[in-house]
């Protein structure tokens, strides 16, 4: 069993002494702030045998930040429960919920769920600045050639595009930035999600409650009344959803979704499994965007470095052939601009497969994935190793930073 000596959680930045003689109204107030202060996107409390370790997710990355005692943690726990709407009584189901932190411009939507694990309740919060509002689209790092892809994709008047990635990887926020695109009055959208993440004025958007039955595949057959233009599904889960979306997407609707796949090409086989009819979904697919997130360096402490100069950067560096710069970089030790961490934010790798006649055959026929995948190269697809090379010789990130965030067959360096 895991004890206080023995937990990798141990606190580094905001020292537990001086959460003790908080009441737990402030003292959630300074870990929120603080958690805000990093650029936080989660803030974790976990219950230990002994103590409650509490977290951030930074630019991917899980950092402790502090420690208290079982039963401050306790206290911490169940006055958020309360702020959040939530049953204070419950500790044995999960309880989802949610809370506006702050006033004025330093609103913070703040999204919390609690389950029970083995030595009591465990609770994330997921931080959205209502300041930072929604990314634009020419914003999320797509490169050129990418960014006129998705917009041609969205200016027609019907079809499916779909998003796909692991989870954390930014597919809502693609979503989101999609939706801001298309939100000119001249269409009706409508959303399926769960949950609204962010209000968006203009749209209109549901919420499904599986606790009332109300599904993704209900939901989404009652909202086919409504006569939506564009119809945004947060993500396609089921065969119902795929077949009900895929016919929506074939009778004049515009489609975006996500979907669990590690690749572009990837999306299709996912498809596939989930019983969408090929021909259909060949007639009705206009492209998918894969994406991954990965770190960017802060530029005023990063460090060049000349491969040549290393032999381990060289070996590195090789395993991407002629793709990759004579200069890399590394993240620095830190200073000011990026809190001491070497790192300034996130920005994503993408792979844009736009639809022609050679997929939707190979589509129709359903083809696998690497044969699908190479056909879209030949198209001219920037895949994932050729995005990651992009962002390396750019200064944005670094290799080890790439290897660490994204799987090595999306970088193409497995057979």
């Amino acid at each position: 069993m895991t004890t206080v000596s023995e937990s990798v959680f141990q606190p580094d930045t905001f020292q537990p002494e001086t959460l003790f003689d908080l009441d737990s109204e402030h003292a959630v107030d300074a870990l929120i702030r603080r958690a805000v202060e990093l650029r936080a996107s989660d803030l974790f409390f976990m219950t230990e045998e002994r103590a409650v370790a509490i977290a951030v997710r930074r630019f991917g990355v899980v950092t402790p930040i502090s420690r208290v005692s079982r039963e401050q943690g306790r206290r911490l726990i169940s006055h958020i429960k309360a702020l959040a709407g939530m049953n204070i009584a419950e500790a044995r189901r999960p309880l989802d919920g949610r809370w506006i932190w702050g006033a004025g411009e330093e609103q913070v939507e703040l999204r919390v769920n609690c389950i029970a694990t083995l030595f009591g309740s465990d609770l994330t919060m997921r931080l959205w600045s209502r300041e930072t509002g929604l990314i634009p689209l020419d914003e999320l790092g797509l490169a050129a050639s990418d960014l006129r892809k998705v917009n041609s994709m969205l200016q027609r008047p019907s079809g499916l595009i779909l998003v796909t990635g692991p989870t954390g990887a930014g597919k809502t926020t693609t979503l989101y930035a999609c939706l801001e695109t298309l939100r000119d009055g001249s269409r009706k959208i409508n959303t399926l999600e769960d949950p609204v993440e962010f209000a968006i004025p203009g749209i209109r958007q549901s919420q499904v409650r599986a606790d009332l039955g109300v599904d993704y595949p209900e939901l989404l057959r009652n909202i086919l009344r409504q006569a939506p233009d564009v119809i945004m599904i947060g993500e396609i889960r089921d065969s119902s959803t795929a077949a009900t979306a895929v016919r929506a997407a074939n009778s004049g609707h515009l489609v975006l979704s996500t979907l669990h796949a590690p690749r572009a090409a990837g999306a299709l086989q996912s498809m596939f499994a989930l019983n969408a009819n090929p021909y259909f979904l060949s007639s009705c697919l206009l492209g998918v965007v894969a994406q991954r997130l990965v770190r960017t360096l802060c530029r005023a402490c990063r460090r060049a470095y000349d491969v040549g100069h290393s032999d381990e950067i060289a070996e590195t560096v090789a395993l991407f052939e002629t793709e990759a710069p004579s200069t890399v970089f590394a993240p620095g030790e830190g200073c000011v601009s990026c809190q001491g961490s070497g790192y300034s934010g996130r920005t994503g790798l993408f792979e844009v497969l736009g639809f022609n006649t050679e997929l939707r055959r190979l589509t129709a026929r359903m083809a696998v994935s690497r044969e699908i995948h190479q056909a879209a190269v030949d198209n001219g697809m920037v895949d994932f190793r050729k995005s990651a090379m992009l962002k390396v010789s750019q200064g944005l990130t670094n290799i080890e930073d790439l290897l660490r965030d994204v799987p090595a067959e999306c970088l193409g360096l497995e057979d």
